[in-house]
């Protein structure tokens, strides 16, 4: 198992990296913390990974999303989207980003490249100690998985890299709870007030229990699988048809992927699960979305252009 200062170092030499350079389910393991109402708080305590490998207790999953104005071929279709895994999230060059982070060079690009920019979150495991959701049917395993986002991440990484934190919050002697606190800013979820524990906390003799009665989980299985070559240019030719403004082609990408809610063969609505197979389109729900720039983002923007001004400016930076 990773010490804290495995975690410590590892954490440092990810952010010496970016200064550098520019499974299915159908439970409800997820914990929905996002459902609180303001000034509501839920209290958990995260646990390692399964995956002794892991220098972390969480996955980072990143994920790209990309709208359509609707469905080809029916007229009645509202706009859909269609999330696709980012090629980074497994060590490769994502060719979609690779067009989009020049698009921050222009500030009449700027907005268009915010939309198709990747979006980053974070699976962690554990149990919830305080649950104001009063939840009717909570799963038989314990162990939930919690879906993070950036805001209550960084508060997360900080306290780690804080020295005054000694031991891990995951240990099972010497670990400390997490408390997610939900309050409101501009009309957005905000849990920026949410914190650690001051105390320390064993594990129960329950908890124990659930711990070796369930196992945990590898929080890799809940990662989208690697895409495929084909699924590469797959999604590559989705991000083109979306750019340009096209429907959702469920024919030609349905296989592969699509959007949440809709059947793979058919595009008749189905009632859609809480995970849903990688690769196929699955809701993230996290805290207020917050979108990732990259540093070459410049800081002025000119909102004075025109949807239409602003696809031909990429169409021209493409050679149409």
């Amino acid at each position: 198992m990773a010490t804290l200062a495995d975690i410590r170092a590892k954490l440092k030499e990810q952010e010496a990296r970016s200064t550098g350079s520019t499974r299915s389910g159908g439970d409800n393991a997820i914990y929905p913390f996002w459902n609180l109402k303001e000034s509501e708080q839920a209290t958990v305590r995260f646990l390692p990974d399964g995956d002794k490998e892991n220098t972390f207790f969480w996955k980072e999953r990143l994920m790209i999303k990309l709208p359509f104005a609707g469905i080809k071929g029916d007229t009645d279709s509202r706009p859909v989207q269609v999330q696709v895994p980012c090629m980074e999230m497994y060590g490769e060059t994502c060719q979609i980003l690779t067009e989009v982070r020049a698009w921050f060079k222009d500030p009449k690009l700027e907005d268009m490249g915010r939309k198709y920019w990747k979006k980053r979150s974070y699976i962690f495991q554990g149990f919830v100690k305080e649950d104001p959701l009063n939840e009717e049917e909570s799963p038989a395993n314990p162990v939930r998985r919690f879906i993070i986002g950036p805001q209550i991440f960084q508060i997360i990484k900080g306290a780690l890299m804080d020295p005054d934190m000694e031991d891990l919050p995951t240990d099972n002697l010497n670990g400390v709870d997490f408390r997610i606190i939900k309050t409101s800013k501009g009309g957005y979820a905000d849990y920026s007030t949410s914190t650690w524990s001051r105390k320390s906390r064993a594990l129960t003799d329950e908890e124990n229990n659930a711990v070796s009665q369930f196992n945990l989980f590898n929080l890799s299985d809940f990662l989208p699988k690697k895409p495929s070559d084909v699924e590469v240019k797959v999604m590559q030719e989705m991000f083109q048809a979306s750019v340009d403004g096209e429907p959702y082609d469920q024919e030609k990408f349905g296989q592969y992927f699509r959007p949440a809610g809709l059947s793979a063969k058919t595009g008749d609505p189905v009632t859609p699960k809480a995970e849903t197979p990688a690769p196929a389109a699955q809701p993230v729900a996290t805290e207020a979305p917050k979108v990732e720039t990259p540093a070459e983002k410049p800081a002025t923007q000119d909102t004075n252009n025109s949807a239409d001004d602003i696809l031909a400016m990429i169409r021209a930076r493409q050679g149409k």
